[in-house]
């Protein structure tokens, strides 16, 4: 389950990254769709990124643990 672990953490770093570089109004090339929708569901977006990427990455570590 090392799959859900790298691929939670990179939800999690891209969803935490697009925060801290939407205040610099920068974003990444991959997610600068999210804007379209006007910013509530950008929001949403990078939250359920950061969300869906830390449980990915917990179940992934207890999987390997046990």
């Amino acid at each position: 389950m090392a799959q859900l672990k790298s691929i939670g953490g990179a939800l999690f770093f891209f969803g935490v990254g697009s925060i801290i570089l939407h205040f610099v109004d920068y974003e990444f090339i991959i997610l600068m769709w999210v804007d379209m929708w006007g910013d509530t569901i950008a929001w949403v977006i990078r939250g359920g990124m950061i969300t869906l990427g830390a449980v990915l990455w917990i179940v992934g570590f207890q999987s390997e643990k046990g």
